[in-house]
């Protein structure tokens, strides 16, 4: 048990599994067969032998009730976190019936325990730095005009490219294949603008797609000069728009707004891949400001990012927001108390308003491709070869994204429905909507979809 006295459901213990792999071998190892010793401190520390490969059995102990966040340990040669044996330890514990009940910490799991905590302590604090200050600030200025001196190089070579490539038609672009674009890419990568090599490297998802590709790729190349445009010519912006723009072409921005405390309800979690880097989106929703936030954290080399923040249940922290007109993402800082449930739902629209609330977020920020939108009284509906969220109270419905169409959670969402309305949490954008948590008419627990 936590120290509030209550568990985690199943689902929300299988959002911390970094992968599909470890999601599926962890749910084999929700059961009692393989663990022995298995127990609960009944404040937040769960622990458990499992059966392994050899005679030795894994001493899995995970600490749940840390304002952190959850914390693991396995003796398993695993490298990933939380492993297949955490996550069936949580599983087995968020089952009840008995299966790990409260005892006394063995010492194994007291040792890690206590070494953690007192790592923690030992933390240094933001900006005991141990350097010379007095360098620094001067140092770091010129660091930024240098690098603001290639983007800029990049982004003039870029026009260059796109004028050349308009010039001779796009029909030579048409040809299957990212060869051109990876070229192109990659002197953006050379130039440090991430955020121009990866709309370029986009470009070649459009090559060879049909009929419409010629469009979304004149469209895209279209938004591409025009952050090449707004980097060159950002002194002229307004401020917050300059921020978007640096933003968008790659540079890295630390959040400057106010620390906003609040109770931030965790409505979704999935992780995206692109190249060697896997980017974890987290959307939280502030249950007192009524403000929904993304937190963003990153991965490398196949690694899975270290934010694992449990889906449906809400954290007492402070956030702070990132420059940039109209930007949702903000910063995790300080936490006051581990996670709890919490009976609250984010307040839901139409499908007509929120179409409507993208196109004004475009006219902040042209290259956003989706808003987080909470639709309410929507039914889940098919809609020739694909889904839409129709209505229920006007003549309107919203498509899904292709991307939601495949996955699992639309099935979890058509059987949540059961033909009803139900209030669906998602990102609605030029391709439709994506839904990624819902609520069923009246009293229920959330349902994650994603």
């Amino acid at each position: 048990m936590t120290q509030q006295g209550v568990r985690w459901t199943a689902d929300q213990v299988l959002a911390l599994a970094p992968g599909s792999t470890s999601r599926t071998a962890g749910s084999r190892l929700g059961t009692a067969g393989p663990w022995s010793g298995a127990g609960s401190s009944g404040e937040g520390t769960v622990w458990g032998l499992c059966e392994g490969g050899g005679s030795t059995p894994y001493r899995t102990v995970v600490d749940v009730a840390d304002a952190s966040g959850p914390a693991y340990h396995c003796s398993c040669p695993s490298g990933e976190s939380p492993c297949e044996h955490a996550l069936g330890l949580l599983l087995l514990w968020a089952g009840g019936g008995g299966k790990v009940p409260r005892r006394e910490v063995p010492e194994w799991a007291e040792q890690w325990i206590a070494g953690r905590r007192a790592h923690a302590e030992q933390k240094p604090t933001a900006g005991s730095s141990g350097s010379s200050g007095s360098a620094g600030p001067e140092a770091a200025r010129r660091r930024a005009e240098r690098r603001a001196e290639r983007v800029t190089a990049g982004a003039v070579e870029l026009e260059q490219r796109l004028a050349d490539l308009l010039r001779g038609g796009l029909a030579a672009a048409e040809q299957p294949g990212y060869g051109l674009w990876e070229e192109t890419a990659a002197r953006m990568v050379d130039a440090q603008a991430p955020g121009l090599a990866a709309r370029v490297r986009g470009l070649g998802a459009f090559a060879g797609t049909g009929p419409g590709g010629p469009v979304r790729l004149l469209e895209e190349c279209a938004l591409l000069h025009l952050l090449g445009r707004g980097w060159l010519r950002r002194e002229r912006l307004p401020e917050g728009l300059a921020a978007t723009v640096r933003s968008r072409v790659g540079l890295p921005v630390s959040a400057e707004g106010p620390a906003v405390r609040d109770r931030w309800l965790v409505l979704a979690r999935y992780d995206t891949a692109e190249s060697l880097l896997t980017t974890r989106h987290v959307w939280l929703y502030g249950t007192d400001s009524g403000r929904t936030a993304l937190l963003l954290s990153y991965g490398a080399a196949g690694r899975a990012p270290e934010l694992a923040l449990p889906v449906g249940l809400a954290l007492d922290a402070e956030l702070s927001a990132h420059p940039g007109t109209g930007q949702p993402r903000m910063a995790l800082g300080e936490r006051f108390a581990p996670p709890v449930p919490a009976d609250v739902r984010p307040p839901g629209t139409t499908t007509a308003r929120a179409v409507a609330r993208y196109g004004e977020a475009l006219c902040e920020d042209p290259w956003l491709d989706s808003v987080p939108v909470t639709l309410d009284r929507v039914t889940p509906a098919p809609d020739g070869d694909g889904w839409q969220l129709a209505d229920a109270d006007e003549d309107a419905a919203l498509p899904l994204t292709p991307a939601a169409r495949s996955r699992p959670g639309l099935w979890r969402l058509v059987a949540l429905s059961g033909g009803a309305p139900v209030r669906v949490f998602g990102e609605c954008g030029h391709q439709g909507f994506t839904p990624l948590a819902a609520w069923p008419e009246g009293a229920g627990e959330m349902v994650p979809l994603c």
